[in-house]
Protein backbone atom coordinates (compact mmCIF):
# COMPACT_ATOMS: atom_id res chain seq x y z
CA UNK A 1 0.00 0.00 0.00
CA UNK A 2 1.70 3.37 -0.90
CA UNK A 3 0.32 5.43 1.92
CA UNK A 4 1.65 8.75 0.34
CA UNK A 5 -0.11 8.53 -2.08
CA UNK A 6 -3.64 7.03 -0.62
CA UNK A 7 -3.35 9.42 2.62
CA UNK A 8 -5.69 12.34 1.00
CA UNK A 9 -8.19 9.71 -0.25
CA UNK A 10 -8.43 8.33 4.15
CA UNK A 11 -8.54 12.08 5.18
CA UNK A 12 -11.53 12.36 3.17
CA UNK A 13 -13.55 9.52 4.20
CA UNK A 14 -12.88 10.05 7.48
CA UNK A 15 -14.02 13.62 7.41
CA UNK A 16 -17.15 12.43 5.43
CA UNK A 17 -17.89 9.57 7.88
CA UNK A 18 -17.65 12.07 10.83
CA UNK A 19 -19.80 14.44 9.18
CA UNK A 20 -22.16 11.71 8.49
CA UNK A 21 -21.88 10.52 12.06
CA UNK A 22 -22.44 13.80 13.86
CA UNK A 23 -24.67 15.52 11.56
CA UNK A 24 -27.87 17.61 13.64
CA UNK A 25 -30.38 15.77 12.46
CA UNK A 26 -33.38 16.34 15.08
CA UNK A 27 -32.37 19.69 16.19
CA UNK A 28 -34.89 22.78 15.56
CA UNK A 29 -32.44 24.90 13.15
CA UNK A 30 -30.92 22.36 11.61
CA UNK A 31 -33.85 20.28 10.05
CA UNK A 32 -35.51 24.14 9.46
CA UNK A 33 -32.47 25.30 7.42
CA UNK A 34 -32.96 21.91 5.50
CA UNK A 35 -36.46 22.70 4.71
CA UNK A 36 -35.67 26.26 4.10
CA UNK A 37 -33.40 24.94 1.61
CA UNK A 38 -35.83 23.46 -0.25
CA UNK A 39 -38.35 25.79 -0.26
CA UNK A 40 -35.86 27.81 -2.21
CA UNK A 41 -34.97 25.56 -4.30
CA UNK A 42 -38.70 25.10 -5.50
CA UNK A 43 -39.46 29.01 -5.54
CA UNK A 44 -36.56 29.52 -7.65
CA UNK A 45 -37.40 26.37 -10.13
CA UNK A 46 -40.56 27.78 -10.50
CA UNK A 47 -40.13 31.53 -10.75
CA UNK A 48 -37.14 31.79 -12.44
CA UNK A 49 -35.68 28.73 -14.21
CA UNK A 50 -38.63 28.61 -17.42
CA UNK A 51 -39.33 32.73 -17.03
CA UNK A 52 -35.94 33.92 -16.75
CA UNK A 53 -33.31 31.14 -17.08
CA UNK A 54 -34.95 29.73 -20.42
CA UNK A 55 -35.55 32.43 -22.20
CA UNK A 56 -31.86 33.42 -21.26
CA UNK A 57 -30.14 30.33 -22.41
CA UNK A 58 -31.32 30.86 -25.58
CA UNK A 59 -30.13 34.42 -26.32
CA UNK A 60 -26.95 32.97 -25.36
CA UNK A 61 -26.78 30.21 -27.25
CA UNK A 62 -27.66 32.90 -30.22
CA UNK A 63 -24.65 35.02 -29.45
CA UNK A 64 -22.66 31.91 -29.82
CA UNK A 65 -23.42 31.30 -32.99
CA UNK A 66 -25.11 34.17 -34.86
CA UNK A 67 -23.16 36.82 -33.76
CA UNK A 68 -19.55 36.63 -35.33
CA UNK A 69 -16.51 36.87 -33.43
CA UNK A 70 -15.20 39.89 -35.27
CA UNK A 71 -18.43 41.99 -34.33
CA UNK A 72 -17.89 41.12 -30.28
CA UNK A 73 -14.49 42.10 -30.30
CA UNK A 74 -14.81 45.29 -32.40
CA UNK A 75 -17.18 46.43 -30.25
CA UNK A 76 -16.41 44.92 -26.78
CA UNK A 77 -13.05 43.29 -27.42
CA UNK A 78 -9.69 43.99 -25.31
CA UNK A 79 -9.06 46.53 -28.24
CA UNK A 80 -12.49 48.26 -28.53
CA UNK A 81 -12.86 51.85 -28.10
CA UNK A 82 -13.24 51.67 -24.48
CA UNK A 83 -15.78 54.71 -23.81
CA UNK A 84 -17.88 52.52 -26.36
CA UNK A 85 -17.34 49.52 -25.07
CA UNK A 86 -17.52 50.33 -21.30
CA UNK A 87 -20.64 53.16 -22.10
CA UNK A 88 -22.54 50.35 -23.18
CA UNK A 89 -21.74 47.36 -20.58
CA UNK A 90 -22.38 50.30 -17.97
CA UNK A 91 -26.00 50.88 -18.64
CA UNK A 92 -27.39 47.08 -20.10
CA UNK A 93 -28.88 46.40 -16.99
CA UNK A 94 -31.33 49.72 -17.42
CA UNK A 95 -32.46 47.53 -20.13
CA UNK A 96 -32.02 43.44 -19.10
CA UNK A 97 -33.72 44.21 -15.63
CA UNK A 98 -32.38 40.81 -14.89
CA UNK A 99 -31.39 39.14 -11.24
CA UNK A 100 -27.49 38.02 -11.16
CA UNK A 101 -27.93 34.72 -12.27
CA UNK A 102 -30.24 35.38 -15.45
CA UNK A 103 -27.52 37.13 -16.38
CA UNK A 104 -24.61 34.11 -16.14
CA UNK A 105 -25.70 33.23 -19.39
CA UNK A 106 -25.88 36.40 -21.43
CA UNK A 107 -22.16 37.37 -19.63
CA UNK A 108 -20.86 33.43 -20.79
CA UNK A 109 -21.74 33.97 -24.26
CA UNK A 110 -20.22 37.40 -25.00
CA UNK A 111 -17.21 36.53 -22.89
CA UNK A 112 -16.76 32.77 -25.40
CA UNK A 113 -17.28 35.10 -28.14
CA UNK A 114 -14.20 37.35 -27.57
CA UNK A 115 -15.41 40.15 -25.27
CA UNK A 116 -12.53 41.74 -23.22
CA UNK A 117 -12.30 40.98 -19.33
CA UNK A 118 -12.64 44.66 -18.45
CA UNK A 119 -15.96 45.08 -20.70
CA UNK A 120 -17.75 41.38 -19.73
CA UNK A 121 -17.24 41.92 -15.93
CA UNK A 122 -18.83 45.62 -16.43
CA UNK A 123 -21.94 43.60 -17.94
CA UNK A 124 -21.78 41.21 -15.72
CA UNK A 125 -22.03 43.73 -13.13
CA UNK A 126 -24.31 46.04 -13.98
CA UNK A 127 -26.72 43.97 -15.45
CA UNK A 128 -28.26 43.09 -12.39
CA UNK A 129 -27.09 45.86 -10.36
CA UNK A 130 -28.33 48.77 -13.11
CA UNK A 131 -32.61 48.07 -12.59
CA UNK A 132 -34.02 50.82 -13.49
CA UNK A 133 -37.21 49.84 -11.80
CA UNK A 134 -35.47 48.93 -8.70
CA UNK A 135 -33.50 52.14 -8.29
CA UNK A 136 -37.01 53.94 -8.58
CA UNK A 137 -38.24 51.48 -5.92
CA UNK A 138 -35.01 51.80 -4.10
CA UNK A 139 -35.61 55.88 -3.83
CA UNK A 140 -39.62 55.80 -3.09
CA UNK A 141 -38.94 53.26 -0.29
CA UNK A 142 -35.48 53.72 1.62
CA UNK A 143 -35.13 57.45 0.28
CA UNK A 144 -33.97 59.74 -2.41
CA UNK A 145 -30.75 59.84 -1.28
CA UNK A 146 -30.07 56.25 -1.30
CA UNK A 147 -31.90 55.85 -4.88
CA UNK A 148 -29.69 58.06 -6.41
CA UNK A 149 -26.63 56.72 -4.48
CA UNK A 150 -27.11 53.21 -5.83
CA UNK A 151 -27.85 54.49 -9.54
CA UNK A 152 -24.79 56.24 -9.58
CA UNK A 153 -22.51 53.98 -7.43
CA UNK A 154 -23.58 50.65 -9.55
CA UNK A 155 -22.46 52.88 -12.95
CA UNK A 156 -19.27 54.14 -11.38
CA UNK A 157 -18.70 50.40 -9.99
CA UNK A 158 -19.21 48.65 -13.66
CA UNK A 159 -16.66 50.55 -15.18
CA UNK A 160 -14.45 50.71 -12.56
CA UNK A 161 -13.91 46.87 -11.78
CA UNK A 162 -14.50 45.84 -15.36
CA UNK A 163 -11.19 48.27 -15.49
CA UNK A 164 -9.71 47.09 -12.73
CA UNK A 165 -9.89 43.62 -13.99
CA UNK A 166 -8.62 44.21 -17.30
CA UNK A 167 -5.49 46.05 -15.81
CA UNK A 168 -5.01 43.10 -12.98
CA UNK A 169 -5.38 40.42 -15.89
CA UNK A 170 -4.00 42.78 -18.88
CA UNK A 171 -1.10 39.54 -19.48
CA UNK A 172 -3.84 37.02 -19.93
CA UNK A 173 -5.92 39.43 -21.70
CA UNK A 174 -3.52 40.51 -24.31
CA UNK A 175 -2.20 36.90 -24.94
CA UNK A 176 -6.32 36.18 -25.83
CA UNK A 177 -6.32 39.02 -28.19
CA UNK A 178 -3.06 37.99 -30.00
CA UNK A 179 -4.76 34.54 -30.51
CA UNK A 180 -8.14 35.68 -31.73
CA UNK A 181 -6.86 38.64 -34.40
CA UNK A 182 -5.07 35.90 -36.00
CA UNK A 183 -8.57 34.01 -36.10
CA UNK A 184 -10.10 34.64 -40.12
CA UNK A 185 -13.24 36.68 -40.22
CA UNK A 186 -16.30 34.70 -40.47
CA UNK A 187 -18.70 35.50 -43.18
CA UNK A 188 -21.69 37.78 -42.10
CA UNK A 189 -25.07 35.99 -43.15
CA UNK A 190 -27.59 38.90 -42.28
CA UNK A 191 -27.08 42.51 -41.58
CA UNK A 192 -26.54 44.45 -38.23
CA UNK A 193 -30.14 45.44 -38.22
CA UNK A 194 -31.40 42.37 -38.82
CA UNK A 195 -29.55 40.73 -36.28
CA UNK A 196 -30.54 43.40 -33.66
CA UNK A 197 -34.38 42.85 -34.62
CA UNK A 198 -33.83 39.07 -33.88
CA UNK A 199 -32.43 40.02 -30.38
CA UNK A 200 -34.31 42.49 -29.31
CA UNK A 201 -36.95 40.36 -29.62
CA UNK A 202 -35.87 37.77 -27.34
CA UNK A 203 -34.85 40.35 -24.85
CA UNK A 204 -38.84 41.90 -25.45
CA UNK A 205 -39.60 38.26 -24.10
CA UNK A 206 -37.12 37.75 -21.57
CA UNK A 207 -37.64 41.26 -19.92
CA UNK A 208 -41.72 41.42 -19.80
CA UNK A 209 -42.13 37.65 -19.07
CA UNK A 210 -40.12 39.10 -15.89
CA UNK A 211 -42.07 42.46 -15.17
CA UNK A 212 -42.45 43.04 -11.79
CA UNK A 213 -45.81 43.98 -10.06
CA UNK A 214 -44.84 47.46 -8.80
CA UNK A 215 -46.26 48.64 -5.31
CA UNK A 216 -49.24 51.25 -6.51
CA UNK A 217 -51.92 49.56 -8.67
CA UNK A 218 -51.70 52.44 -11.31
CA UNK A 219 -48.78 54.44 -13.34
CA UNK A 220 -46.93 53.28 -15.92
CA UNK A 221 -45.26 50.74 -14.65
CA UNK A 222 -48.89 49.00 -13.06
CA UNK A 223 -50.14 49.47 -16.71
CA UNK A 224 -46.69 47.61 -18.51
CA UNK A 225 -47.84 45.32 -15.47
CA UNK A 226 -51.07 44.22 -16.73
CA UNK A 227 -50.43 43.88 -20.36
CA UNK A 228 -47.37 42.07 -19.86
CA UNK A 229 -48.06 38.79 -21.21
CA UNK A 230 -49.90 40.76 -23.98
CA UNK A 231 -46.62 42.47 -24.78
CA UNK A 232 -44.85 39.54 -24.41
CA UNK A 233 -47.14 37.65 -26.84
CA UNK A 234 -45.93 40.40 -29.52
CA UNK A 235 -42.36 39.57 -29.06
CA UNK A 236 -42.74 36.26 -29.57
CA UNK A 237 -45.12 36.17 -32.64
CA UNK A 238 -42.00 38.84 -33.51
CA UNK A 239 -39.52 36.04 -33.16
CA UNK A 240 -41.34 33.99 -35.25
CA UNK A 241 -41.48 35.84 -38.16
CA UNK A 242 -38.34 36.76 -38.25
CA UNK A 243 -37.65 33.00 -38.09
CA UNK A 244 -39.50 32.26 -40.78
CA UNK A 245 -38.11 35.23 -43.05
CA UNK A 246 -35.13 35.75 -42.43
CA UNK A 247 -33.69 31.85 -40.61
CA UNK A 248 -35.25 29.77 -42.97
CA UNK A 249 -37.62 28.13 -40.59
CA UNK A 250 -40.51 26.21 -42.14
CA UNK A 251 -43.80 28.39 -41.38
CA UNK A 252 -45.46 25.15 -40.64
CA UNK A 253 -43.02 24.62 -38.04
CA UNK A 254 -43.76 27.93 -36.42
CA UNK A 255 -47.67 26.97 -36.70
CA UNK A 256 -47.24 23.91 -34.69
CA UNK A 257 -45.63 25.78 -31.96
CA UNK A 258 -47.77 28.46 -31.95
CA UNK A 259 -51.53 26.22 -31.88
CA UNK A 260 -50.65 24.58 -28.56
CA UNK A 261 -49.53 28.25 -26.62
CA UNK A 262 -52.79 29.87 -28.17
CA UNK A 263 -54.65 26.71 -26.86
CA UNK A 264 -53.54 26.88 -23.56
CA UNK A 265 -52.74 30.57 -23.08
CA UNK A 266 -57.13 30.03 -23.45
CA UNK A 267 -57.65 27.00 -21.74
CA UNK A 268 -55.61 28.57 -18.16
CA UNK A 269 -55.60 32.04 -18.23
CA UNK A 270 -54.68 32.48 -14.85
CA UNK A 271 -51.19 30.39 -15.50
CA UNK A 272 -49.48 31.88 -18.65
CA UNK A 273 -46.21 30.13 -17.69
CA UNK A 274 -48.19 26.92 -18.97
CA UNK A 275 -48.27 28.54 -22.46
CA UNK A 276 -45.08 30.14 -21.91
CA UNK A 277 -43.25 26.76 -21.11
CA UNK A 278 -44.89 25.52 -24.28
CA UNK A 279 -43.92 27.69 -26.92
CA UNK A 280 -40.15 27.08 -25.83
CA UNK A 281 -40.73 23.15 -25.71
CA UNK A 282 -41.81 23.69 -29.24
CA UNK A 283 -38.94 25.87 -30.35
CA UNK A 284 -36.22 23.23 -28.88
CA UNK A 285 -37.66 20.54 -30.99
CA UNK A 286 -37.97 22.07 -34.04
CA UNK A 287 -34.73 23.85 -33.43
CA UNK A 288 -33.12 20.38 -31.86
CA UNK A 289 -33.87 18.43 -34.79
CA UNK A 290 -32.71 20.87 -37.50
CA UNK A 291 -29.32 20.24 -39.55
CA UNK A 292 -28.38 23.22 -39.86
CA UNK A 293 -27.95 26.76 -38.15
CA UNK A 294 -31.04 26.64 -36.45
CA UNK A 295 -29.51 23.60 -34.46
CA UNK A 296 -26.67 25.10 -33.94
CA UNK A 297 -28.26 27.60 -31.95
CA UNK A 298 -30.30 24.72 -29.78
CA UNK A 299 -26.74 22.85 -29.32
CA UNK A 300 -24.93 26.05 -28.03
CA UNK A 301 -28.36 27.13 -25.87
CA UNK A 302 -28.41 23.66 -24.35
CA UNK A 303 -24.16 23.53 -23.74
CA UNK A 304 -24.80 26.34 -21.64
CA UNK A 305 -27.83 24.84 -19.71
CA UNK A 306 -25.89 21.95 -19.06
CA UNK A 307 -22.96 24.24 -17.78
CA UNK A 308 -24.63 26.55 -15.58
CA UNK A 309 -28.27 25.26 -14.36
CA UNK A 310 -26.92 22.31 -12.17
CA UNK A 311 -24.70 24.59 -10.44
CA UNK A 312 -27.06 27.52 -9.92
CA UNK A 313 -29.57 25.44 -8.69
CA UNK A 314 -27.17 23.52 -6.23
CA UNK A 315 -25.85 27.35 -5.04
CA UNK A 316 -29.47 28.26 -4.30
CA UNK A 317 -29.85 24.91 -2.06
CA UNK A 318 -27.02 25.75 -0.48
CA UNK A 319 -28.04 29.46 0.62
CA UNK A 320 -31.33 28.71 1.47
CA UNK A 321 -29.97 26.01 4.18
CA UNK A 322 -27.40 29.01 5.19
CA UNK A 323 -29.93 31.96 5.13
CA UNK A 324 -33.68 30.65 4.32
CA UNK A 325 -36.04 32.31 2.49
CA UNK A 326 -37.32 36.27 3.11
CA UNK A 327 -38.70 36.31 6.46
CA UNK A 328 -37.57 32.73 7.29
CA UNK A 329 -34.57 31.46 8.60
CA UNK A 330 -31.76 29.26 8.05
CA UNK A 331 -28.89 27.92 9.83
CA UNK A 332 -27.44 31.90 10.39
CA UNK A 333 -29.83 33.59 12.68
CA UNK A 334 -31.41 36.52 11.56
CA UNK A 335 -30.96 38.68 14.76
CA UNK A 336 -27.23 37.62 13.97
CA UNK A 337 -27.06 40.10 10.79
CA UNK A 338 -29.42 42.42 11.91
CA UNK A 339 -27.03 43.39 15.11
CA UNK A 340 -23.76 43.20 12.70
CA UNK A 341 -24.84 45.93 10.25
CA UNK A 342 -25.82 48.55 12.72
CA UNK A 343 -24.15 52.19 12.73
CA UNK A 344 -21.55 52.70 9.99
CA UNK A 345 -18.50 51.00 11.25
CA UNK A 346 -16.43 49.49 8.87
CA UNK A 347 -17.02 46.16 10.07
CA UNK A 348 -20.83 47.29 9.35
CA UNK A 349 -20.21 47.87 6.45
CA UNK A 350 -18.24 44.95 5.30
CA UNK A 351 -20.42 42.57 6.63
CA UNK A 352 -23.40 43.97 4.83
CA UNK A 353 -21.44 43.83 1.48
CA UNK A 354 -20.13 39.96 2.25
CA UNK A 355 -23.02 39.07 3.36
CA UNK A 356 -25.41 40.46 0.50
CA UNK A 357 -22.51 38.62 -1.84
CA UNK A 358 -23.05 35.30 -0.66
CA UNK A 359 -27.52 36.22 -0.45
CA UNK A 360 -29.66 35.53 -3.45
CA UNK A 361 -31.81 38.28 -4.34
CA UNK A 362 -34.14 37.91 -6.73
CA UNK A 363 -34.98 41.38 -9.11
CA UNK A 364 -36.45 43.33 -6.79
CA UNK A 365 -36.60 41.49 -3.45
CA UNK A 366 -33.75 43.65 -2.16
CA UNK A 367 -35.64 46.56 -1.23
CA UNK A 368 -38.14 45.16 1.16
CA UNK A 369 -35.89 43.05 2.93
CA UNK A 370 -33.31 46.18 3.38
CA UNK A 371 -36.28 48.12 4.58
CA UNK A 372 -36.66 45.43 7.31
CA UNK A 373 -33.44 45.88 8.30
CA UNK A 374 -33.40 49.46 8.55
CA UNK A 375 -36.70 48.66 10.42
CA UNK A 376 -34.32 46.34 13.55
CA UNK A 377 -31.10 48.88 12.86
CA UNK A 378 -29.40 49.14 10.21
CA UNK A 379 -27.07 51.78 8.75
CA UNK A 380 -27.73 53.39 5.61
CA UNK A 381 -24.43 53.16 5.04
CA UNK A 382 -24.49 49.23 5.60
CA UNK A 383 -27.80 49.23 3.22
CA UNK A 384 -26.20 51.16 0.33
CA UNK A 385 -23.44 48.32 0.49
CA UNK A 386 -25.87 45.71 0.34
CA UNK A 387 -27.25 47.39 -1.76
CA UNK A 388 -24.52 47.17 -4.05
CA UNK A 389 -22.84 43.78 -3.51
CA UNK A 390 -25.91 41.85 -2.94
CA UNK A 391 -28.40 41.84 -6.50
CA UNK A 392 -24.79 41.49 -8.51
CA UNK A 393 -23.79 38.59 -6.41
CA UNK A 394 -24.80 35.37 -5.11
CA UNK A 395 -23.38 32.22 -4.00
CA UNK A 396 -24.62 30.67 -7.25
CA UNK A 397 -23.99 33.48 -9.18
CA UNK A 398 -19.90 32.90 -8.06
CA UNK A 399 -20.03 29.03 -8.69
CA UNK A 400 -21.11 29.59 -12.40
CA UNK A 401 -18.39 32.25 -12.73
CA UNK A 402 -15.63 30.53 -11.42
CA UNK A 403 -16.79 27.90 -14.09
CA UNK A 404 -16.48 30.42 -17.02
CA UNK A 405 -13.44 32.20 -15.59
CA UNK A 406 -11.84 30.16 -13.02
CA UNK A 407 -11.05 30.56 -9.25
CA UNK A 408 -8.71 33.54 -9.69
CA UNK A 409 -10.56 35.89 -11.56
CA UNK A 410 -13.82 34.90 -9.59
CA UNK A 411 -12.11 35.82 -6.30
CA UNK A 412 -10.85 38.81 -7.84
CA UNK A 413 -13.96 39.72 -9.31
CA UNK A 414 -15.85 39.12 -5.79
CA UNK A 415 -13.02 40.91 -3.70
CA UNK A 416 -13.37 44.08 -5.98
CA UNK A 417 -16.94 44.14 -5.07
CA UNK A 418 -17.38 43.72 -1.60
CA UNK A 419 -13.94 45.93 -1.05
CA UNK A 420 -15.86 48.68 -3.22
CA UNK A 421 -19.20 48.40 -1.52
CA UNK A 422 -17.39 48.52 1.91
CA UNK A 423 -15.96 51.75 1.53
CA UNK A 424 -18.64 53.39 -0.58
CA UNK A 425 -21.24 52.64 2.40
CA UNK A 426 -18.87 53.78 4.74
CA UNK A 427 -18.44 57.38 2.78
CA UNK A 428 -22.05 57.54 2.52
CA UNK A 429 -22.89 56.73 6.09
CA UNK A 430 -20.62 59.25 6.95
CA UNK A 431 -22.80 62.23 5.10
CA UNK A 432 -26.37 60.56 5.16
Amino acid sequence: MEWKAEWKYLLLIIAVFLACFYLPVGTERFDNAILEAFHLVKWYAQEHVLLCLVPAFFIAGAIGVFVSQASVMKYLGPAANKVLAYGVAAVSGTILAVCSCTILPLFSGIYRMGAGLGPACAFLYSGPAINALAIILTARILGTEIGIARAVGAVLFSVIIGALMAFIFRKEEQDKLDVQMALPEEEVKRSLWQNALYFASMVGVLVFANWGKPQEPVGTWATIYAMKWLITSGFATALGLILIVWFNMKAWKVGLIAIPVVALAILFPEQPVVAFAAGFVGLSIFTSTDKEELGDWFSSSWGFAKQILPLLLFGVLIAGALLGRVGHEGLIPSEWVAKAVGGNSFMANFFASFAGAFMYFATLTEVPIIQGLIGSGMGKGPALALLLAGPALSLPNMLVINSVLGFKKTATFVGLVIVMATFCGMLFGSYF
